[in-house]
């Protein structure tokens, strides 16, 4: 199937409205339909109450594991907190009713919560063999703060988060995509020429993480 993750639009409402597809994760065919498993018949949402998400993986063919940007940059002035998120089909993340390390009934909390904004771009759990000690953990690529967050989860639990670590701080600058590559090795993209960051000589490139 073809997943597919959107943004609020700047209209954080929209997450919550099952007949809108803005602050979602969707879920159609290949050749655009709805599937017929999906949680809301005949209805493309598969995940709700997103803000803006860049990264998402699978532990396995039903538990997603989702990166999702916090309030900043949002007309009532709060910052920070940036999520990941472990979630089925069905789930709301709460957005805009629920943010942070909030709880109620009817949303995920999220795993883990940044009170600085990272915020996070692309996302991809480890599945290589280079790194051994981060196979199973989510390596997901900071914008502003310029780094690589390695995200470890319980094997037993996998909303339950037993460490994280930052890697290639400040080396790079922003970075943007992750992706497991077919070799086995970590992909990671910078983000210095799309307006917000500083654009040298070399323009952007993309890295590969070995040890």
């Amino acid at each position: 199937m073809l997943y597919i993750g959107t943004g609020d639009g700047r209209s954080p409402d929209r997450s919550q409205d099952k007949a809108d597809l803005a602050g979602k994760i969707l879920r159609v065919t290949p050749d655009g339909d709805v599937p017929g498993d999906n949680p809301f018949p005949g209805n493309p949402v598969y995940i709700l109450g997103i803000r803006n998400t860049q990264g998402f993986d699978w532990f396995d063919g039903g538990t997603m594991v989702i990166t999702d940007h916090g309030p900043s940059g949002e007309y009532l002035g709060r910052e920070g907190h940036d999520e990941v998120n472990v979630a089925r089909a069905g789930d709301n993340l709460g957005w805009p009713t629920k943010w942070s390390c909030e709880e109620a009934d009817g949303f995920v909390a999220p795993s883990i919560t940044w009170r600085e904004a990272l915020p996070p771009g692309g996302a991809a759990l480890y599945r290589g063999t280079a790194i051994p000690e981060w196979t199973g953990a989510l390596a997901i690529g900071a914008l502003r703060s310029e780094h690589l967050q390695i995200v470890h989860f319980d094997s037993e639990d996998r909303r339950r988060v037993t460490g994280h670590e930052v890697y290639l701080a400040g080396a790079h600058g922003r970075l943007r995509d992750v992706v497991m590559g077919p070799d086995g090795h970590l992909y990671v993209t910078t983000s210095n020429c799309d307006g917000r960051g500083t654009c040298g000589a070399a323009k952007d490139a993309i890295l590969r993480i070995v040890r």
